[in-house]
């Protein structure tokens, strides 16, 4: 299992470009399967190796910054990386209306503090990824959470078997929920451990 994005992963934008339709359609496919709904607002997608090394080809092809942009993308996707004991996810409540969600994300302060998943009676407390500060000093939260979630060896297995009882919840008073992990995202997340 890859943990890591290096510069000669990286393909030509030409080669990119060519097979880009091809490749956005497999990864939707795949995502489709990494991807869990808490409640009306909140969707978690969790992330891998090969969702980095789309979105970090993505942010090439889209800003064309070239040689000089590779390091700052690999700098930014990488930690995003599952590193074999470890579930990651990027959170977004996902709002369009400006103004609801302005309304919404200001009484969200330190929510990335307040989200589990819980793996037959055993929790696992979300570690926000330290790169900034996604709760602002007036208690406004960032509308984009990185999450990750370390496991015990123990939990690792009690997760990968197909009868384990997942649920991702989100305790923070102002947005209470919690989701069972569908079985078809639980048997993808399984194979992000080693």
């Amino acid at each position: 299992m890859k943990s890591e994005i290096t510069r000669d992963d990286i393909l030509p934008m030409a080669e990119y470009s060519a097979s880009r339709k091809d490749r956005r359609t497999a990864m939707s496919a795949l995502k489709s399967r990494r991807r869990a709904h808490v409640g009306p607002d909140a969707t978690f997608y969790f992330e891998s190796y090969e969702t980095m090394w789309h979105q970090i080809h993505e942010m090439l092809y889209i800003e064309g910054g070239g040689d000089e942009q590779i390091d700052d993308e690999l700098t930014a996707y990488n930690p995003l990386i599952p590193k074999g004991s470890e579930l990651v996810a990027t959170l977004m409540f996902e709002i369009d209306d400006p103004d609801r969600r302005a309304a919404f994300l200001a009484g969200l302060g330190g929510i990335e503090e307040t989200v589990t998943i819980t793996v037959d009676g055993q929790t696992i407390t979300a570690v926000p990824e330290a790169d900034v500060d996604r709760t602002t000093a007036d208690g406004k939260a960032s509308s984009i959470q990185f999450l990750h979630f370390p496991f015990t060896p123990e939990q690792i297995a009690a997760f990968r078997q197909p009868s384990a009882q997942i649920t991702l919840g989100i305790g923070h008073p102002k947005y209470g929920h919690m989701a069972i992990l569908p079985e078809d995202v639980r048997d993808a997340l399984a194979a992000d451990f080693e």
